[in-house]
């Protein structure tokens, strides 16, 4: 029933910037335990970031200190925002529930190049 909706992706060079937002849809109440995961060509998708019903939040070592992960006021919208990109973090960017996965969405395509 519930499905995630990724948008914000898209082309930026080395050191910049973009925010991801994460939508779920066909929710009405509570606050859902989100992950935001990212696959690279040729590579398994991996978890990044996530934050818990509870606001704790973790992050992968490859992006702690560049990416925040956060929820908005309606406790719904899921954002990751994603600062001093590398070329490494080139990916189709996905969010789920990390503890009750849910069924993939289309992702949103991050590409970082000059």
């Amino acid at each position: 029933q519930v499905q995630f909706v990724e948008s914000g992706g898209g082309l930026v060079q080395p050191g910049g910037s973009l925010r991801l937002s994460c939508a779920p849809y066909g929710f009405g109440s509570g606050i859902l335990p989100t992950g935001w995961y990212r696959q690279a060509p040729g590579k398994q998708r991996e978890l990044v970031a996530r934050i818990g019903s509870t606001d704790s939040t973790y992050y992968d070592t490859s992006v702690e200190g560049r990416f925040t992960i956060s929820r908005d006021n309606d406790k719904h919208t899921v954002f990751l925002q994603m600062n001093s990109l590398k070329p490494e973090d080139t990916a189709v960017y996905y969010c789920n529930d990390f503890v009750n996965t849910r069924p993939w969405g289309q992702g949103t395509q991050v590409t970082v190049s000059s």
